[in-house]
């Protein structure tokens, strides 16, 4: 089971909002936006000419085959290195190039314009000799791996095993390191996490940002309801017992189509930078899954920025900017030759106050569980893939987060807040007919004199009660409820000053993001299944049966 070294905020295209009958969506389309964290693209102008040249470049991919040569170097490699490795045959090793070029490409970091042939052969050669790595150790996994399709029915690779059948000793470590199973509990022990992930987890190619995890943020994404401590996985220096390498998991009850089974969601595989050539990785990914084996979960959920085998689904991230001056300073984003810095504020300018106040929103409170969890359940059966949250599954993800004591007047927050929920609640009804929320992801800005954290915003889950209706969808009668929802969700995001307002093309999401002023990034980020065979789920890119977004249903943290 892998982890979630994801982008969480790539380069951006900021779309026009249709209800400014002053601005163009030209102009907006000339702003560029890297992202509120690890990028997986670069600072750059993204102009329609370039967006066409990279659809007909990417359409023509298939034709356009790995040398020879190229397949030739890996597999040279892999058996001078590895001896005789599982999967590791010429077929395999062409599909796993070709996915990793088309990965690239659509990234903006490889080819199509910005390389000459030279440089795309060396490219090649460069990224084939460090593919023996992944084929060593996926190839050994229970994953759909690559050239392979999906079973014609969803099902598992390998079957469960009895507990006394599952390796009881933890996997052997390079010397000099320990195993060590942390206590979340500790505060001493949650710091560690902490400073771990938050100088040595993901950041941009241009180390101009870097995710910055809290101690709270910790502390809820890790402990909900049935969590084990035993799935908290790290590893110390054995002289000085210092931590420097973690992998987490966390239950999840996930419905893929029609089964419903449980799982782990796996996260936060950190190692720290002076340590990544001692292969730890694999073993914490080893040793993770041996304790869930141990637990009897043998499946898993799992998201990369990378391309391993194989995605269920690939999202991208899109964002909607709002503290224009600050981002601009940052080098999150610039200003178009087409346009003044008051200009492009007023481009992005919210309403000082939500719009559906007077129809009832108000923050979610613990008491609302019953009807918020009713439904989020029955409005999530719209996707293909989700995760299944009991009452006090759904009170701890929407609630328990929110922080202690009053809210800051400045900012809006309440201290140690991570996570902010709203419901609309009929006046007379007293009836909930919708919620969403959202969630705090800083990072770290790098290098800067004035400003050292950017404060981004990422929409988590939401419900609306108008899905239900007679032909809701074929009405617009969502695309325009949650246009109000999550518009409000941005005005709120601003009070509470955040510097962008994430969300990825998921659930309902592309039917809102260009009205609301989100523009697409660069960065994709690849959902992954671990022992469990499904066709793909629409993300990104429609399916044959499902439009954008309406295979995955599941938000990872």
């Amino acid at each position: 089971m892998a982890d979630s070294t994801d982008p969480k905020s790539p380069a951006a295209d900021p779309a026009p909002d249709a209800g400014d009958e002053h601005d163009s969506g030209s102009e907006v389309e000339e702003i560029t936006t890297a992202g509120a964290g690890p990028s997986e693209g670069s600072i750059s102008k993204k102009k329609k000419k370039k967006r066409s040249k990279v659809a007909k470049a990417l359409s023509a991919l298939k034709g356009d085959k790995v040398p020879q040569q190229v397949v030739d170097k890996v597999l040279e490699k892999v058996q001078e290195q590895h001896g005789n490795v599982e999967g590791a045959d010429e077929k395999t090793v062409r599909a796993l190039l070709e996915q990793l070029k088309i990965n690239e490409v659509m990234q903006g970091k490889a080819g199509l314009g910005g390389k000459n042939k030279k440089d795309a052969g060396d490219h090649k050669i460069a990224v084939g000799v460090g593919v023996h790595t992944l084929l060593q150790f996926w190839g050994t996994q229970p994953v759909v791996h690559y050239g392979e399709q999906p079973k014609p029915q969803d099902g598992f690779i390998e079957p469960s095993k009895p507990r006394e059948e599952v390796r009881q000793e933890p996997y052997p470590l390079p010397k000099d390191f320990e195993w060590s199973t942390m206590d979340i509990e500790e505060d001493s022990q949650i710091k560690e996490v902490y400073e771990l992930l938050s100088a040595n987890y993901v950041e941009d190619d241009q180390a101009a940002f870097r995710f910055q995890y809290t101690a709270e943020f910790l502390d809820w994404a890790l402990k909900p309801p049935g969590y084990h401590k035993e799935w908290h996985v790290g590893v110390r220096v054995a002289s000085n017992k210092k931590l420097v390498a973690f992998i987490s998991g966390v239950p999840i009850n996930l419905r893929v189509r029609e089964n419903t089974f449980a799982a782990v969601e796996i996260n936060y595989l950190c190692v720290h930078k002076k340590l990544r050539s001692k292969r730890l990785a694999p073993v914490l990914i080893k040793e993770v899954t041996r304790q869930c084996h141990l637990k009897g979960i043998f499946q898993a959920i799992y998201t990369a920025g990378v391309v391993l085998p194989t995605p269920v689904s690939t999202c991208r991230y899109y964002h909607r900017t709002l503290n224009v001056p600050k981002l601009v300073d940052i080098k999150f984003t610039h200003v178009p030759r087409s346009m003044t810095l008051a200009r492009m504020i007023r481009l992005y300018h919210v309403a000082s106050e939500p719009h559906l106040v007077r129809g009832g929103l108000r923050e979610m409170e613990a008491r609302d569980g019953p009807q918020v969890t009713e439904l989020y359940t029955r409005y999530m059966e719209r996707f293909d893939m989700r995760p299944l949250f009991s009452q006090e599954e759904a009170v701890h993800h929407f609630v328990s987060g929110r922080g202690t004591g009053e809210k800051d007047p400045k900012t809006g927050r309440r201290a140690g807040q991570v996570v902010w929920s709203y419901v609309v609640e009929h006046p007379e009804t007293h009836k909930i007919t919708d919620f969403f929320s959202f969630y705090s992801l800083p990072s770290t800005v790098m290098a800067h004199e004035r400003h050292k954290l950017l404060e981004a915003a990422y929409l988590f889950y939401y419900a609306t009660d108008v899905a239900f209706q007679e032909n809701a969808d074929e009405r617009g009668l969502v695309k325009h409820r949650l246009q109000e929802l999550i518009g409000d969700a941005v005005i709120i995001a601003d009070q509470n000053k955040f510097d962008v307002f994430n969300a990825l093309t998921l659930m309902d999401n592309w039917s809102f993001l260009q009205d609301l002023k989100f523009g697409g990034g660069d960065g994709l980020l690849n959902f992954y299944l671990y022992n469990w065979s499904t066709k793909p789920l629409a993300g990104v890119n429609a399916t044959e049966d499902r439009g954008v977004g309406k295979g995955v249903g599941v938000v990872m943290l």
